[in-house]
């Protein structure tokens, strides 16, 4: 696959640079960003050379010093490649246990992404691949009050080094709050995390051994894949409709692999944006209790539901016999808080509490205390509603900015801040050329537990807003297909 070429935009401080190391200087930062990403064909000669405007030797000689330094490799008759590095970045297939009973993996790569997301040069805008809400959305108030609470309090409350299972009064509101959505837990059930990605690392290294399979879903959350692969999981995708899961699909893959567990968002599943019916969720539970496998239900996205929205937890079905249900703050208060917890069963909450110790002792009270100040003082259910409300304001100019591309949707959620779109054209390529012109794309290949190629992208809805978006996805979108004809 050959990079798209784009504006190259000049290296910063490059005054005292020849034009050939500035060549290389840039070429350079886009290979360890992962945009030019291994196996990739680098512009020609030519083309390059007139895209910025130097002549062909000056490319030849950046080329071939990128040759030396091992960043890239020369193909005779075919042009120059990105070569695979050692000692880089490890990808989540070379995370995986070396065993030969286990099949050869995909190359899964979600470091690109992730890289990128924490990039500090892109607005918001122009991240419509960010998976957070847009910081001018968020309320810094409600924190910046909460801390001057606490800083009014003595001191010494903040000298301990806290409990396993997380401060005592954050667990029994969220006692409250889980009873709102039909889920019996006591705070003893209750163990707080620091976010939804230590939940799923806590699950994956007391459950899953080196070729157990675990069904999640083809699309899903692209960072889980990776707490799993290094546990050596088998990862097996489990396909959606526009209905939800595939779930006649999913009890041929239950009966196949007999995984020790699956993986769903319940509710707004990223990135899909759909939601599981009552009957769904009956029919999941029936098969995991036929089966044997654990269901962990990832409801992040739980609050941005308003009231009446037909989705169904599986927690509150199951009361968490078999269910372990997990929750967080990162999408609506802020992302950086990294407050998450885990409902379970009282015996599981034991062995999760056993395991954070051994990894991290306890999690920031201090953080703890402070989303405890503003569930307790009755500010965030109003917060909640304002978030939802704009969402409802971005949704639709979100939808047919989308359609007037040409893409089409997967299907239009009515709640959620995610859209899944079928671009026509390879969406790893768009988004490298997205990079280029300074927008952050969310290629599917990474919603996929085996990153095979797509032609798939997600959108955030509330980071859509750049006027320049549109028309640069219609002139990629024409631009490939005036080369296709």
């Amino acid at each position: 696959m050959s990079v798209p070429l784009a504006q190259i935009p000049a290296p910063h401080n490059t005054a005292s640079l020849t034009l050939v190391e500035q060549l290389v200087q840039w070429a350079r930062r886009r290979i360890e960003e992962r945009v030019f990403r291994p196996g990739m064909r680098m512009p020609s000669i030519r083309k390059l050379a007139l895209d910025k405007g130097v002549s062909r030797f000056t490319v030849v000689e950046a080329y071939e010093r990128l040759v030396a330094q091992g960043f890239l490799e020369s193909r005779r008759g075919s042009g120059f490649y990105v070569r695979e590095r050692q000692g880089g970045a490890a990808t989540l297939s070379e995370l995986r246990p070396r065993a030969e009973a286990l099949p050869a993996p995909a190359n899964i790569d979600v470091v690109w992404l992730l890289r990128n997301m924490l990039h500090t040069g892109a607005r918001p805008e122009r991240s419509p691949g960010l998976g957070y809400l847009p910081a001018r959305w968020l309320d810094g108030d409600l924190i910046t009050n909460a801390l001057r609470t606490l800083g009014r309090q003595s001191g010494m409350q903040m000298l301990g080094i806290g409990t396993a299972q997380g401060f005592l009064p954050l667990r029994q509101q969220l006692q409250t709050r889980l009873e709102e959505l039909e889920i019996g837990a006591s705070p003893e059930q209750i163990v707080m995390v620091s976010g939804i990605t230590q939940a799923i690392d806590l699950i994956s290294r007391i459950y899953v051994k080196p070729g157990d399979a675990v069904i999640v879903g083809d699309p899903a959350w692209f960072q889980m894949f990776g707490c799993f692969a290094s546990q050596g999981a088998r990862l097996v995708g489990m396909p959606y409709t526009p209905e939800g899961p595939d779930l006649d699909t999913l009890e041929a893959l239950v009966q196949q692999w007999r995984p020790k567990m699956l993986v769903v968002n319940s509710v707004l599943q990223n990135p899909t944006g759909t939601s599981l019916t009552a009957a769904q969720a009956f029919r999941i539970l029936r098969l995991a209790e036929a089966y044997d496998f654990i269901v962990v239900e990832d409801d992040i996205y739980g609050d941005l539901c308003p009231p009446g929205y037909p989705g169904t937890r599986l927690a509150s079905l199951d009361q968490l016999k078999r269910v372990i249900y997990l929750g967080s703050f990162s999408k609506t208060l802020a992302p950086n808080l990294r407050v998450g917890f885990i409902a379970c069963a009282p015996e599981v909450a034991m062995v999760l509490s056993n395991q954070k110790m051994l990894v991290g002792m306890t999690s920031p009270e201090l953080n703890e205390r402070v989303i405890y100040k503003i569930l307790t003082e009755g500010h965030y259910r109003r917060h909640v509603e304002r978030i939802r409300a704009r969402l409802d304001g971005v949704r639709e100019k979100a939808v047919r900015m989308i359609e007037k591309t040409g893409m089409k949707l997967f299907l239009t959620p009515t709640a959620g801040m995610f859209l899944w779109a079928d671009t026509g054209v390879d969406a790893g390529a768009l988004a490298a050329a997205g990079h280029e012109a300074g927008y952050l794309l969310t290629p599917g290949g990474l919603f996929s537990p085996q990153q095979s190629p797509s032609t798939w992208m997600r959108f955030n809805i509330a980071n859509c807003g750049d006027p320049e978006l549109p028309a640069f996805l219609s002139r990629y979108l024409d631009g490939v297909a005036r080369r296709a004809s």
